[in-house]
């Protein structure tokens, strides 16, 4: 037991998982290296492509360059096919976060003046939702997607933050501040701080 203390390794299941699922926030989590958006009890995946400056390389949220980005929405649901659903980009001027919800986006009392890009409902019978918007700015925005139910009235959302104009460091940082920690894991385990205190004596 003592050995599995004092080992560096137990923190790498424990910091991996705690990083990964930040990576993904809002309506949209990361499943089996996929993103998948939540709309109500709708789901999809979900993905970010910029296609002029990252050709096929696919983000799940933040996107790195100020340019055309295209939002991709395949729908895991049948029913989806048959409903309209619309998507909406505002600027989180709020500073919301990355903890926005649909109850932060009712208290807005002028949505229209925050949005940047709204697509209207639309039905699409192959089941593939695409939206297409050429970003001017960095910053944080906030992705809104809506559906209705097919056969009551009633209206599902999905609300996700994310930035654009992100620097791509990709997961560098992750493994860095990983090894880092595991490290410093380490040398307290096995007497370093201890050591240090004793010759500063």
């Amino acid at each position: 037991m003592n050995q599995i203390i004092k080992s560096p390794l137990w923190l790498l299941p424990l910091l991996l998982g705690t990083c990964l699922n930040a990576h993904a926030h809002g309506s949209v989590t990361l499943a089996e290296d996929q993103c998948v958006i939540q709309i109500g009890f709708y789901s999809a995946h979900f993905a970010i492509y910029q296609p002029q400056t990252r050709q096929h390389e696919e983000y799940c949220e933040d996107i790195p360059d100020i340019t055309e980005s295209v939002f991709v929405i395949e729908y895991l649901h049948a029913v989806m096919r048959e409903v309209p659903v619309d998507f909406r980009i505002i600027r989180d001027t709020q500073n919301r976060g990355q903890f926005v919800n649909w109850e932060d986006i009712e208290k807005i009392d002028d949505l229209e003046q925050d949005t940047v890009f709204f697509q209207a409902p639309v039905v699409r019978p192959d089941g593939v939702f695409l939206v297409n918007h050429e970003f001017t700015e960095s910053g944080d925005y906030i992705g809104i997607v809506t559906a209705q139910h097919p056969t009551v009235d009633r209206t599902y959302t999905a609300v996700f933050p994310f930035h654009v104009g992100a620097s791509d460091w990709g997961y560098a940082p992750l493994f860095i501040g990983i090894a880092f920690l595991i490290q410093i894991n380490y040398w307290i385990m096995t007497g370093g701080l201890k050591r240090w205190r004793a010759r500063r004596q």
